[in-house]
């Protein structure tokens, strides 16, 4: 979910003669109503991920689509120059540089689009390929999207180049299955409007494409009404089977009454403060009682995390009922359970906290070697005997996440 979203177009005489361009000749062939930084350029040569550092030749800010197009139309023209589009720069593996090449960055055409549309009584939003998700949040008043990646600091062409998956993915599918209409600008430099009717080969293949197939400047983002709150719950498991029959429980329940958000995390049976017990609670004030681990448990334990919304005006009566409703059926650890009332944004920005920690401590920017994977149901439990419980049972330095997701009536795991 943290990957950008643009690879590099690659040409077949890609090769170290591109330092044979005429650095002149593409000054003058992009005539831009945006701006082109040769100096500091250091930005793009780096991303998330921090394994990789490609100085690309230039940075061009484009003003919108137009100027897009005509940098990934010099590419085309030029035997030896790559392009790619830079969002917030979450890549891992550098898809978003382009060494000596031109670097795009989708940010500078953030503010291009926004505005509520309303078709056959269902709400919309058109906003900006550069756009931020949370940017899009706040801008959405009493109205969000249904569908999100934990962090939202990342743009909106980015996690649809990829799929967008979060814990309300089990119910409405990744951010990529609401999105009704695109525009791209392809590898050719066109710039087209794509839907499932219009372009429909576009469309499909730019949603989840990596970018392979054009930029995303534009996206028609499905919206629904937004909560007041959110009741928000961590549970612990000390056995795999129990966390996986609990999770695939809750995303599966026929009558539809469940959690808005399940979504679920390893994490070493420790002190260790980057992977141990204290990354379970909450809440500052909420203390993890090590003493309530079940004598059973092994070197890892599992964590279900899950949301309730609801509105201000309903009887905290009723939310509590539901809630014990459904954890009335899971089989935690019942003195291991965490609890906090948030207010519906603050949940959904919920790691914008552990990003200025991150910033604060010099971890942010340190290497961040992920990956994300989908597993069957049918192998999720050999997975966890050979990786969790074997391989990363001292942990990773980081979250290592799994929880399901339905693909139709069958159950997968996303695991990162």
């Amino acid at each position: 979910m943290m990957i950008a979203y643009i690879e590099r177009f690659i040409h077949e005489n890609d090769t170290e003669s591109r330092q044979g361009d005429d650095l002149s000749n593409i000054c003058q062939s992009l005539d831009l109503q945006g701006t082109i930084d040769y100096v500091a350029t250091g930005i793009a040569a780096k991303d998330f991920g921090g394994l990789y550092s490609f100085n690309p030749l230039a940075i061009i800010r484009p003003a919108g689509a137009d100027d897009i197009a005509m940098a990934v139309k010099a590419a085309c023209r030029s035997p030896n120059l790559t392009v790619a589009a830079r969002g917030n720069g979450h890549s891992i593996n550098g898809q978003a540089m382009a060494e000596g090449g031109l670097v795009i960055d989708m940010r500078a055409t953030g503010e291009n689009h926004f505005k509520i549309v309303t078709m056959n009584g269902e709400m919309f939003a058109d906003v900006s390929g550069g756009a931020l998700w949370e940017d899009v949040l706040k801008r959405c008043v009493n109205l969000a999207p249904r569908s999100w990646t934990d962090y939202l600091g990342l743009t909106v062409g980015g996690t649809l180049s990829n799929a967008g998956v979060s814990g309300q993915a089990f119910r409405y599918g990744p951010q990529s299955s609401n999105v009704t209409e695109l525009d791209v600008v392809t590898g050719k430099g066109d710039i087209l409007t794509c839907s499932e009717t219009e372009n429909s080969e576009l469309f499909f293949g730019a949603l989840g494409g990596l970018g392979q197939f054009g930029i995303i400047t534009r996206a028609r983002v499905k919206l629904q009404s937004t909560p007041d709150m959110v009741r928000w719950i961590r549970v612990v498991y000390s056995e795999f089977e129990d966390f996986t029959h609990d999770a695939e429980w809750l995303v599966n329940r026929p009558d539809g009454v469940s959690f808005d958000y399940v979504e679920g995390f390893v994490f070493v049976n420790s002190d260790d403060p980057v992977n141990g017990w204290c990354t379970v609670p909450l809440d500052p004030s909420q203390r993890f009682d090590q003493t309530a681990i079940p004598p059973t448990a092994g070197y890892v334990l599992y964590c279900l995390e899950v949301a309730l919304h609801y509105q201000n005006s309903d009887h905290r009566s009723a939310v509590d009922m539901v809630v014990n409703s459904l954890l009335g059926r899971l089989r935690f650890a019942k003195d291991l359970k965490f609890q906090v009332d948030v207010a519906y944004v603050e949940f959904l920005l919920r790691l914008k906290r552990v990003e200025e920690h991150a910033r604060a401590n010099g971890t942010w920017d340190s290497p961040h070697p992920w990956l994300n994977m989908f597993i069957s149901k049918r192998d999720i439990a050999d997975f966890d005997r050979m990786v969790f419980k074997k391989l990363l049972k001292e942990g990773v330095g980081g979250p290592m996440l799994v929880y399901p997701l339905l693909r139709s009536n069958v159950v997968v795991y996303q695991v990162g």
